[in-house]
């Protein structure tokens, strides 16, 4: 029996409107929930959720690692929608990973493995 099924980070927000329009425009993502105080974007099984903080550090010291199966077919579309980003990098651990920082400073780790 299975016990851990998934995680789902919990990030700050400055302004969960730029946010939601950041994810969705700019990553693929969809909209799933945007409420007052919280906001869930995800796409195909990776779901993110972020809370309202009106602290930039906070945000600038946070980052969610997410396994893909192709950082480079990512950067091409990433590219397409509008970012500007450094290409995907081979790390010494073996993986390949793109980075990507939001508006607020959250920085989205997309990794494979090599």
């Amino acid at each position: 029996m299975r016990q851990i099924h998934s995680t789902v980070p919990v990030l700050a927000s400055l302004n969960l409107d730029e946010s939601a329009a950041f994810y969705i425009d700019r990553l693929g993502f969809q909209k799933q929930l945007l409420v007052e105080n919280y906001l869930i974007v995800s796409r195909e099984s990776a779901e993110i959720h972020f809370v309202p903080c009106a602290d930039r550090y906070i945000a600038e010291n946070t980052s969610c690692y997410v396994r893909v199966d192709s950082t480079q077919q990512l950067y091409d579309e990433f590219s397409a929608r509008g970012l500007q980003l450094k290409p995907p990098v081979v790390r010494e651990w073996g993986m390949k990973e793109l980075y990507v920082i939001d508006p607020h400073g959250n920085l989205m780790k997309f990794g494979e493995s090599v």
